[in-house]
């Protein structure tokens, strides 16, 4: 048979340092806009209307920062996790300059952690990813580590590397575009809830649910151009633990934030992912519903206008969020808990 076909990276193919530059940019358009849309039913007024935006100082309405976020996933995917069991976390997530319809995306990724798993049959690969504009302006910078299979479980067990990561970003290195509040219509956006309205240790259950459909996951997956196998191979599946294919964690991510919207319309803008866990696997048919827990609240700096807060947004399947216990006594999550999600959002003060 030809050789001239990439079966993708197995864990004993990757070295510490290793910098590997993913193929295919990606111009992001308005259709790319309208299918996220049709996908998850965001609402946030920003990445909605156009003169919206430009009454804040925006020159448009930018691209929703999650979909930014998997334009820029999707590109690693064909080389460090074709091969992959799971997804499993996510630390040190910063959104840098605005996405607009019309920007081309690229990514680059360095190795930074391995830890081959007990087993000998898998390993853990951490990796660095900047995603970059046109102009080479950075617009997403962040890790995330994947559990990979071994192609030879005979392989040689590489030095256990695993990176030193902060437990979130700090405030003055969120990035915040030039813009003004003055121009902010809470009634436009849906909320009179604004950053000083919100306290710490606070607890919002989203109370919307949305069950995925199989084509939705499908589609949504291979629009971010991500080839994992686990999520289209069904085939390969019959023989895996679940008989079924998984859907991506980034769907769920996405879902959870579109539901965030009733209790948080006027957190307009993703400014980093500190940490994130998916927690237990998700299949088409199952009902996701979410509660957010405010974490803290982040003065900006050089502004007076827009705070932060530092939010876990916790997913659950077919059992609405309300307020249960995510973990039990043993510190492991209910069977019911799919994503576990630390980031931070601006609001208008």
């Amino acid at each position: 048979m030809s050789d001239k076909t990439f079966a993708g990276n197995y864990f004993e193919d990757f070295r510490i340092g290793q910098v590997l530059n993913h193929a295919t940019p990606r111009t992001i358009t308005t259709g790319d806009v309208s299918m996220y849309t049709a996908l998850y039913g965001t609402r946030f007024a920003v990445n909605s209307s156009d003169e919206f935006a430009r009454a804040i100082g925006l020159e448009r309405s930018p691209v929703d920062d999650l979909l930014a976020f998997h334009m820029v996933f999707g590109k690693t995917v064909p080389d460090v996790s074709l091969n992959a069991v799971a997804n499993l976390g996510y630390a040190n997530g910063r959104f840098g300059a605005a996405v607009y319809p019309g920007d081309t995306v690229t990514t680059t990724s360095t190795v930074t952690g391995l830890k081959q798993n007990s087993n000998g049959k898998t390993g853990v690969v951490y990796v660095n990813s900047v995603g970059r504009n046109q102009r080479g302006e950075m617009v997403l910078d962040y890790t995330r580590w994947v559990m990979v299979n071994k192609a030879d479980s005979e392989a040689p067990e590489p030095e256990v590397v695993v990176p030193d990561l902060p437990k979130a970003v700090p405030a003055d290195e969120l990035v915040l575009p030039d813009m003004t509040m003055s121009g902010y219509d809470r009634a436009l956006a849906g909320s009179d809830f604004v950053w000083g309205d919100y306290e710490v240790g606070e607890r919002i259950d989203h109370v919307d649910g949305m069950t995925i459909e199989e084509a939705e996951h499908q589609l949504a997956t291979r629009l971010y151009q991500n080839t994992a196998k686990v999520h289209f191979d069904q085939f390969a599946a019959n023989s895996g633990r679940f008989k079924r294919r998984l859907i991506y964690g980034g769907h769920i991510i996405s879902l959870a934030r579109a539901l965030s919207f009733n209790g948080l319309a006027n957190a307009f803008k993703v400014l980093a992912i500190n940490a994130g866990s998916h927690a237990n696997p998700t299949f088409a048919g199952d009902t996701i519903y979410a509660y957010s827990e405010v974490l803290d609240k982040i003065e900006l700096p050089g502004t007076s206008d827009v705070g932060a807060l530092r939010l876990r947004t916790v997913a659950t399947k077919d059992r609405p969020a309300g307020d249960f216990p995510y973990k039990g006594d043993d510190n492991k999550y209910d069977p019911s808990v799919v994503l576990d999600f630390d980031y931070t959002v601006a609001l208008p003060r």
